[in-house]
């Protein structure tokens, strides 16, 4: 029947207060602060210190939900869709307002943009197709490091002629296309299995 695939939203909220859900819940509302700091900044750049100093606790509390998850088995469905749901969340934000402020290009605005938008629909349609979430993996991981590096070059670098600055960039675009393509894969596979699994 239509609809069993989808995952049951009383066991997702029966998962909410574990304790990696809960940090992740806590960076995903790191928006807020966020988008203070970014409005402020617009007016005084040297508020872009704070606003690293936030991405430095984001990308602590990240490393930190997937460390306890791991370590005390908590490794849950709703954690396989709030943890990259905050990491897309705050990524948009950054890099929309770094866009805005013509601090970045706005074709990698576009591309990170899309990316995500087209992994965060592929997801959707995918849980509801065989009940799954299909999670990132270590090339989806290694590209949003990259952005992040990239976004905190932006921040922290007067001087964005510069070739390290240039070549973070254009890895991380490389890579944002290479996971994707690699995200449509497994995909697939997972689709494939599945419904040879029912035949």
């Amino acid at each position: 029947m239509a609809g069993e695939g989808n995952i049951g939203v009383k066991k997702l909220l029966s998962e909410i207060y574990l304790i990696p859900n809960l940090i992740s819940l806590f960076r995903l509302l790191l928006f807020i602060p966020f988008l203070i700091l970014f409005n402020l900044m617009n007016s005084d750049f040297t508020y872009r210190y704070y606003i690293l100093a936030l991405i430095a606790l984001a990308f602590i509390s990240d490393l930190l939900d997937g460390f306890i998850a791991r370590k005390t088995n908590q490794i849950s469905e709703l954690g396989k869709i709030i943890d990259p749901v905050a990491d897309k969340t705050l990524m948009a934000i950054i890099v929309m307002n770094l866009f805005l402020m013509e601090i970045i290009p706005a074709y990698y605005f576009w591309i990170v943009i899309m990316r995500d938008v087209l992994i965060f629909l592929g997801g959707i349609a995918l849980s509801k197709k065989i009940g799954k979430v299909l999670p990132s993996n270590r090339l989806g991981k290694i590209t949003v490091f990259s952005i992040g590096l990239f976004i905190i070059l932006s921040l922290a670098m007067d001087n964005r002629d510069s070739f390290i600055y240039e070549a973070v960039m254009n890895i991380s675009l490389i890579l944002c296309f290479a996971s994707l393509i690699g995200y449509v894969i497994r995909a697939l596979e997972l689709l494939k299995w599945k419904k040879n699994e029912t035949v």
